[in-house]
C-alpha cells in the first residue's frame, strides 16, 4: 500500500492557513499555492538518488554530489492543477510538464478525460501529479490510470488537502502511490466538498464563479 505523508513544516501550516480563509483574494491565493507547492516539492523529492562527481572550486578539486540524471515530469490535473505548477519548476526546471483534462459527468459523477498531452518517455520519468483537493479521488484515480495506461510506472501524487474518503479510494486503485499532502481534513460534505477545506481551487485561483 501506498504511504501518505502529511507535512506539517510551520511554513507550510503557516500559509495553509491563508489558503483556507474566505477573505484571501485571488492574487494572495495563486501566490500562496504556488509557493506551498514550491515547499512541498522539497519535501516529496528527498528520495531523489544522487551520484558522485568532481567540481574545482576557487579553492580546490573536491568531490560532490549532483542528481543522478533522474528525469522528472510534473502533470497537474486541470485546470486546478495548474496553479502548483510554477511553484514545483522553481526548483525542478528541467521537468517536463504534461496535463490531463478531466471533467465530472453530471449523471453519472464520474470524471471523463477530455485532453491529454504527457511526455513521450513518461516510462522513464518519476512524475508527480499535481492538484489542489483530493476530494472523493475520483479526478486522480483517472487521471493516475490514463498515466499508467500510456506507460507510466512511477506516480506520486502531491495535494495541499485530502479527505479521508479521496486518500482511500486511491490507495484502493493505485496502492504502488505515494500521496503527498498538507492537511488531510474531516470528511466531505453532502456536495462532495472537503470540509472544513479552502472551498472551490479552481474557481479561487482563477476568479470564476
Amino acid at each position: 500500500m501506498g504511504k501518505v505523508y502529511v507535512f506539517d513544516h510551520p511554513l507550510i501550516q503557516h500559509k495553509l492557513t491563508y489558503i483556507r480563509r474566505t477573505d484571501t483574494g485571488t492574487k494572495q491565493f495563486r501566490e500562496l499555492v504556488e509557493e506551498v507547492a514550491m515547499l512541498m516539492a522539497y519535501e516529496a523529492t528527498r528520495d531523489l538518488p544522487l551520484e558522485d562527481t568532481t567540481i574545482q572550486t576557487p579553492v580546490a578539486s573536491t568531490q560532490t554530489k549532483i542528481l543522478a540524471g533522474k528525469k522528472l515530469g510534473i502533470v497537474p490535473i486541470l485546470r486546478a492543477g495548474l496553479g502548483m505548477v510554477d511553484g514545483i519548476l522553481n526548483l525542478i526546471p528541467s521537468a517536463k510538464v504534461g496535463h490531463i483534462g478531466l471533467y465530472r459527468d453530471p449523471e453519472t459523477l464520474q470524471p471523463v478525460e477530455y485532453y491529454t498531452k504527457l511526455p513521450t518517455d513518461l516510462e522513464e520519468r518519476d512524475l508527480i501529479t499535481v492538484d489542489p483537493m483530493l476530494a472523493t479521488g475520483g479526478s486522480a484515480v483517472a487521471a493516475i490510470t490514463v498515466m499508467k495506461q500510456r506507460g507510466a510506472k512511477n506516480i506520486k501524487l502531491m495535494c495541499l488537502i485530502a479527505a479521508p474518503e479521496g486518500i482511500e479510494a486511491v490507495q484502493q486503485a493505485h496502492p504502488d502511490v505515494d500521496i503527498y499532502v498538507a492537511a488531510v481534513d474531516e470528511c466531505l460534505n453532502d456536495h462532495g466538498y472537503i470540509t472544513p477545506g479552502l472551498g472551490d481551487a479552481g474557481d479561487r485561483l482563477y476568479g470564476t464563479k
